[in-house]
């Protein structure tokens, strides 16, 4: 071993030394941060159904390929960085002696023709990364605003000198004539060794540099453990594995909303105690250990941001910058935390005097800081931000490690209603009425029929029919909003004129709660639900149809949460049955481009994407798509309680989202769902197309195609 390789293993082993040591700090710190979580037992059950979602998530990509390019330079870029693992363990015997490599299957031809296109793929892929990088900060809608930009270049920048330099290492390897493989099978290895000299020791200084970089980049985030564009390469992982509904990979639908916790418990109202109970979430380390690990987990890539209709219409909201917002003042916290400091929820210290003696200033200061507050109050999340969430989902559609936002946000919402009494004081009145009437617009119980009114048939009722195949659920819109009636009576005729079999509760049905839970307000969302539940199941209800798309998820996917197991579906899924059975057909479609705008509870939250065109395909001339559809179709404004919260920031989301129907040249706006059609029609209403453009249900698109009503 000559002086170069002496020093090289020298340095090697020191700088190594040194960086496993920082990153198992790192990786108890990490551990320790989300371990300060409370309980989510649920985790963990079915762990075959969980690896096999991970599995397909990480290796097969299934979320980042939906932006094909970007998706496949990714894809080559992580499978290099896990084959980087072996070349860098290569280069430590490489330091020893340049002409080695790795024992036994460094030798083999397989493993050089695998690791030199896996090398030259990862290069390519990182090189058009750091052009898509390069190419979004000079557009005005950057994703990566907000991220921390140097820890991006850091990365990228790695993984580039880590590609570089195991190329010159092989090419050292072909210029000294110490090269095995075939140039066949290493074709740009031996084209650089063709131009490099036959130094001898280039190979092992190389190496060192190899290592260097990879050891630097160990060391940086060993130091920094809320580098996510870092950390997330091994974090994913368990994000993934531990998501909330492993039965649904991607693209199968977002699932049930978290129900309220407390001690890793599902909180019954009846049953609570506000001195042992918690509702909702004040204090970080209330966040599950699962809410911590996704914010661990964050990439800092933007994809939520870039979809999310708050952020897109100049709201102070961002996903993206929300959950960095956690992680990074839980990490702030987290000494005080680990010294056993905390509130309990009389708000009284848990830590003595003794026990906080060492912790640091930052870390004191930093547990005095509200949850939720605006800058004056030097509040983690300022109210503004919580409040301009809609829940469409459009950031946990697109997170590439399944991080759940919408969870987060509502359990922050929760405390902050439930305790606090603080939210957008026009909200309170559809809370109230909630309470006192059974629907957020405050009409009589009594008028839930009048939408009958005026048809040419009889609505058969539950009570009076003993037997029937399907309950129309009404909801509150389709009873009492003038355009959803128009909704509930087209869908009335049409499953009169298949003849489908079906009842409606009536006056014995009341809201499912859906506003109420997503504003916040447990307790009104349980109350009314489980009356639903009760009522449901004393009719023995197997099947529901609704208009709703809010009660169409809530019905069949959060009733599931207080024991009812029914099969529920949306009435544009039924009407394309009828129609593809023979029961109804279309005998002249109507005229002019139609466009259609997928709900994000429909589309979304529950993946009926295909059903409402199929009916639109049969009823209509002309079937027009906005740029923005489907999983990626934009918020009407109207979700997560929003229809009944005046927007006061930016522009608003449904003239937004009408501008991009109207830019279609459409003559007729399509919608599934009561709110949208508020929306939509308002905002077409507001930019003074209404004589031009009409906002109509798809069943009314259907009816007209029949019998050319109007």
């Amino acid at each position: 071993m000559g002086i170069a390789q002496i020093v090289a293993t020298v340095l090697a082993g020191a700088i190594t030394i040194v960086a496993v040591v920082l990153a198992v700090r790192a990786v108890l710190t990490i551990t320790a941060v989300i371990r300060q979580g409370q309980p989510d037992p649920g985790r963990f059950v079915d762990p075959k159904t969980r690896t096999k979602t991970m599995l397909v998530e990480t290796l097969g990509h299934t979320r980042m390929l939906k932006w094909s390019a970007i998706g496949a330079a990714h894809w080559f870029v992580m499978v290099s960085f896990m084959i980087l693992f072996l070349l860098v363990v290569e280069a430590y015997f490489e330091v020893v002696n340049p002409a080695s490599g790795l024992p036994i299957i460094g030798h083999w031809l397989i493993f050089g023709f695998v690791t030199e296109w896996i090398g030259i793929l990862g290069l390519a892929g990182i090189l058009y990364l750091i052009f898509v990088r390069q190419r979004a900060n000079r557009s005005a809608k950057n994703r990566f605003l907000g991220s921390t930009w140097w820890q991006a270049y850091f990365v990228e920048a790695v993984i580039l000198g880590v590609l570089v330099c195991g190329f010159l290492i092989r090419g050292f390897k072909v210029a000294t004539d110490h090269f095995e493989y075939a140039a066949w099978a290493t074709p740009l290895s031996h084209a650089i060794g063709a131009v490099l000299p036959a130094w001898a020791d280039g190979g092992t200084w190389t190496a060192l540099v190899k290592i260097f970089i990879s050891m630097g980049w160990l060391i940086t985030i060993g130091l920094n453990p809320t580098m996510g564009v870092a950390w997330h390469r091994f974090l994913a992982f368990f994000n993934i594995f531990f998501k909330r509904a492993p039965e649904k990979p991607a693209g199968s639908g977002l699932g049930a909303l978290r129900p309220m916790m407390s001690e890793g418990k599902p909180l019954d109202f009846e049953e609570a105690d506000p001195e042992k109970d918690q509702f909702g979430v004040a204090q970080v380390e209330q966040f599950t250990w699962k809410g911590l690990l996704d914010f661990s987990t964050c990439t800092e890539c933007g994809r939520c941001q870039s979809q999310c209709p708050a952020w897109n219409t100049a709201k102070p909201l961002s996903p993206k910058l929300l959950v960095l917002s956690l992680r990074d003042h839980a990490y702030a916290k987290a000494p005080y935390l680990l010294a056993g400091g905390g509130l309990d929820l009389t708000g009284e210290e848990k830590a003595t005097e003794e026990q906080l003696r060492g912790v640091d200033v930052l870390a004191m200061a930093e547990k005095d800081r509200p949850l939720i507050g605006t800058a004056e109050e030097q509040g983690v999340i300022d109210p503004d931000v919580l409040w301009s969430c809609t829940t469409c989902g459009a950031c946990v559609e697109q997170c590439p490690v399944d991080i759940e936002h919408i969870d987060h946000i509502v359990d922050m919402r929760r405390y902050q209603v439930l305790i606090e009494s603080s939210f957008p004081s026009e909200a309170g009145v559809m809370l109230r009425n909630l309470e006192n009437k059974g629907n957020p617009w405050g009409a009589p119980q009594n008028t839930r029929e009048d939408w009958t009114k005026g048809l040419d048939f009889e609505v058969p009722r539950v009570g009076e029919k003993e037997d029937f195949e399907y309950l129309f659920w009404v909801g509150c819109a389709g009873a009492f909003e003038d355009r959803a009636k128009k909704t509930t009576r087209a869908v009335a005729k049409l499953l009169h004129e298949a003849g489908v079999d079906y009842a409606i509760l009536g006056e014995g049905e009341t809201c499912t709660g859906d506003p109420a839970r997503r504003i916040g307000n447990e307790f009104v969302f349980q109350m009314l639900a489980q009356q639903n539940v009760e009522t449901l199941q004393e009719a023995n209800v197997k099947k529901i149809v609704a208009t709703c798309p809010h009660c169409f998820n809530t019905l069949g996917n959060e009733y599931e949460q207080l024991g009812l197991k029914v099969e529920v579906v949306h009435h544009t899924q039924l009407l394309a049955h009828l129609v593809k059975t023979g029961k109804l057909t279309p005998v002249q479609p109507i005229e002019g481009d139609v466009t259609y705008h997928d709900p994000c509870y429909l589309g979304r939250h529950n993946r009926v994407f295909d059903a409402p065109r199929e009916v639109l395909g049969e009823s209509v001339g002309n079937l027009v798509e906005m740029p923005r559809n489907q999983e990626r179709s934009f918020c009407c404004g109207a979700g997560g309680a929003r229809m009944w919260m005046e927007e006061k920031i930016g522009k608003r989301i449904n003239v937004e989202r009408t501008e991009e129907a109207l830019s279609t040249g459409a003559k007729t706006i399509a919608v599934g769902c009561p709110f949208c059609y508020t929306m939509i029609g308002d905002g077409v209403t507001g930019k003074g197309e209404q004589e031009n453009v009409e906002v109509v249900d798809v069943a009314t698109v259907l009816l007209r195609s029949l019998k050319q009503e109007v």
